[in-house]
């Protein structure tokens, strides 16, 4: 095997925290919705707010309460 390979254990173990890693954002994401806070995306250098009730929208819906 070529030092550059990765045995099939190492691909498995990749999924694994993937599969993890998704899960926990998943539940993060339905969590924020339930508590009536916006998820926040990035797509292509530019910061996307879901709002709970699903409405996308650039503009930060949390900016009055900021300092």
């Amino acid at each position: 095997m070529r030092q550059d390979e990765l045995r099939l254990e190492t691909y498995t173990r990749m999924y694994d925290f993937l599969r993890i890693g998704n899960r926990a954002v998943k539940k993060a994401q339905e969590e924020n919705r339930k508590k009536g806070i916006p998820n926040v995306y990035s797509y292509n250098g530019h910061l996307y707010y879901e709002l709970p009730n699903g409405e996308l929208t650039k503009e930060n819906p949390l900016s009055n309460f900021q300092k």
